[in-house]
């Protein structure tokens, strides 16, 4: 049974931190794989800098398409939106019974875990790797069997950082794959 982690988020645009994050979790734990689900635009949240759906797609796709063990999923795009982790899950089990799915996550979702739906069906269900984000601990999930906290390394790189550098005519070309800069560039998203 293969192993997959799941990196859930909205990439806007990804990044090398995305990249050394899910590169590390491939390489250095028992995953075979990780998968980037890329976020769908929550319709109930206007975010102006948040590019279309397919944009995002494409830009994680040139991310990753000459590692072999990083994919890309746009299986929330075709759920019922609001798309929630658990729904996610139990689709891709059903769609992938072969492949055992890990949620990797890092120590800043856990002040408000609680407030996920079916946060303790997710625990009970699913191994969560987990990795260190500054000022967050695990708290009372600490000694949680389904969770193991892992020592990976920290890039404090942000979407948002990247995208005022890119409204603000900065040069970033090394905060992200050459070709996706490239391809923003291009399509001239952020610059407004």
């Amino acid at each position: 049974m293969k192993k997959t982690g799941l990196l859930f988020g909205s990439f806007n645009p990804i990044h090398n931190g995305h990249l050394i994050l899910a590169n590390f979790m491939a390489e250095f734990t028992d995953l075979d794989e990780v998968w980037f689900v890329v976020s769908p635009q929550n319709p109930l949240k206007e975010k102006k800098s948040l590019l279309a759906d397919y944009h995002r797609l494409a830009i994680v796709r040139l991310a990753v398409e000459d590692q072999p063990n990083l994919k890309v999923s746009d299986i929330e795009f075709q759920m019922p939106k609001p798309s929630y982790t658990i729904h996610t899950l139990t689709w891709l089990n059903e769609k992938y019974p072969e492949k055992e799915f890990v949620v990797i996550c890092g120590t800043d979702i856990f002040p408000s875990f609680h407030k996920w739906k079916n946060y303790s069906e997710i625990l009970n269900q699913y191994a969560l790797y987990v990795y260190p984000r500054p000022g967050f601990q695990l708290g009372k999930y600490k000694d949680h069997p389904k969770i193991k906290l892992f020592n990976a390394p920290l890039m404090e790189i942000s979407s948002s950082f990247i995208r005022q550098g890119i409204h603000e005519r900065k040069s970033m070309h090394f905060w992200m794959p050459e070709k996706v800069y490239q391809y923003i560039l291009e399509m001239h998203f952020y610059e407004k």
